[in-house]
């Protein structure tokens, strides 16, 4: 099953670029700063903005 939303497309351009280890990283450092931008801003994850 092939996943078409923008952050798998994302993660899966990245890994073609970088390798596997590089873009677990980027996406390690994309959801904490998703995170912390919800917890500083006390609101709920939006999908479509990300």
């Amino acid at each position: 099953m092939v996943k078409k939303d923008k952050l798998s497309l994302w993660l899966q351009a990245l890994i073609e670029r970088r390798g596997f280890n590089k873009a677990a990283v980027a996406l390690a450092n994309k959801n904490a700063r998703i995170l912390w931008a919800m917890a500083s801003q006390d609101k709920e994850y939006d999908a479509a903005l990300t």
